[in-house]
């Protein structure tokens, strides 16, 4: 067998092994705050985003992904095949080993800034320091502070105001449903809005902001009010009053946050993967390349696995031991870390759902008050976010290096 097709069988392990490491750590993003608030278990969390992230890896996945992450690296460097064969296999390593290790310590991270740390090892090791991009390095950094202060506001906002109309109020199940066309048509619009500009297929049909938002807008009115037909209909009063309300429309956003990320996240995995695909197929890569139907079947179903077999570390930290979690509060995460990524993406400005989902989190319990907050837990957090790209970066000069002397 050609080095090649080793360098192929290589690449789909390491592939695998990285979309695996994308189901264990980032299902967090998705379900931590339902099975927090105890709107579903764990284990139908696990099943629920196993299937909406294949499917979204699937069907709403990219069919074309850049060879160079977030445009870190000048593509110049692949312009030798040996060279960009490697590259990618180190990348693919080097990422998923810091992702592993932090989901080992039950602790979050964004796999978009693994990835990039690791094409920033290679690049330097391939090309020197001349070839990163800096100024783009500077905006990830941004993001450190960005995603989780703008989804930290938002979802503070938004429970003080639930409290303030619906929870403080005499029964507050019956003000809940009166206001659920609100609460349901503004999670429509953020939803339908995120589908549009935000997952591949959506930037696929280039429907324009104006149409797109218009579109967003008129569905929400319409599943506003289905939905409070809808929980009129099957949701009863219990003894949890308004979290009941809530508990509904919860789920409702926890699916959408797998889809998109089954949609956006598979390309962590398999755009190495398809880099080095090509080049053993054709010799040669460009600045894209196609990425085969089974190529995202592939990544989608090594995200599920992680999810399955370790998703429930990092879902512990996020749900539970941040700040107590109710289907109320639960809400008003998943719609803060969902606005955070739609608005600040469509503002240019870098975002990691990752991140906006802990600073959903922490608004939440800092509505309650400091001491509703574990800090210890927020700081091991943020070390680990300020240390991805370094570690991901010199992890991957290691390997580069290994690699290169074997290769």
């Amino acid at each position: 067998m050609s080095t090649e097709y080793l360098i192929l069988i290589a690449g789909y392990i390491l592939g695998f092994y990285m979309a695996w490491n994308i189901g264990a750590n980032d299902v967090a993003n998705s379900m931590a705050s339902a099975v927090g608030a105890k709107a579903i278990t764990i284990r139908q969390a696990i099943f629920i985003a196993g299937i909406l992230n294949i499917v979204g890896a699937v069907f709403i996945g990219s069919h074309v992904t850049n060879t160079i992450r977030k445009g870190i690296v000048s593509a110049e460097i692949l312009a030798d095949p040996h060279i960009a064969l490697i590259g990618a296999l180190s990348a693919l390593l080097s990422a998923a080993l810091w992702v592993s290790f932090a989901t080992w310590k039950s602790l979050p991270v964004s796999t978009t800034h693994s990835i990039v740390g690791s094409m920033i090892g290679f690049g330097i090791m391939a090309g020197g320091f001349s070839v990163i991009q800096w100024g783009k390095l500077v905006a990830i950094v941004m993001s450190w502070i960005i995603s989780p202060v703008f989804s930290l506001i938002i979802s503070f906002l938004i429970f003080k105001f639930i409290v303030k109309f619906i929870l403080s109020k005499q029964k507050a199940f019956i003000r809940a449903l009166k206001l659920s066309p609100f609460f349901i048509g503004i999670t429509c619009f953020v939803v339908i809005s995120s589908f549009l500009f935000k997952t591949p297929l959506g930037k696929k049909l280039a429907i324009g902001t104006p149409s797109a938002l218009l579109i967003a807008f008129v569905l929400a009115i319409v599943l506003g009010f289905a939905g409070m037909l809808v929980l009129k209909k099957f949701v009863k009063n219990k003894k949890n009053g308004a979290e009941e309300i809530f508990k509904s429309i919860q789920i409702g956003t926890s699916c959408y946050v797998a889809l998109a990320q089954g949609a956006n996240d598979v390309a962590n995995a398999i755009g190495p993967l398809a880099v080095i695909y090509f080049l053993v197929k054709t010799g040669s890569v460009g600045v894209t390349v196609p990425v085969p139907l089974f190529l995202l079947l592939f990544g989608g179903i090594g995200i599920a696995c992680g999810i399955g077999m370790a998703g429930e570390r990092v879902m512990e930290t996020v749900g539970k031991k941040i700040t107590t979690l109710t289907n109320t509060r639960g809400f008003a995460v998943e719609f803060a870390a969902a606005t955070t990524v739609l608005v600040a993406s469509k503002m240019g400005l870098p975002v990691s759902t990752t991140h906006a989902a802990v600073g959903g989190v922490m608004g939440v319990g800092l509505a309650r008050g400091f001491e509703a907050v574990n800090f210890r837990i927020i700081i091991q957090i943020m070390i680990y976010w300020v240390l991805t790209v370094p570690i991901s970066a010199i992890t991957s000069m290691i390997v580069f290096k290994i690699l290169q002397s074997i290769i």
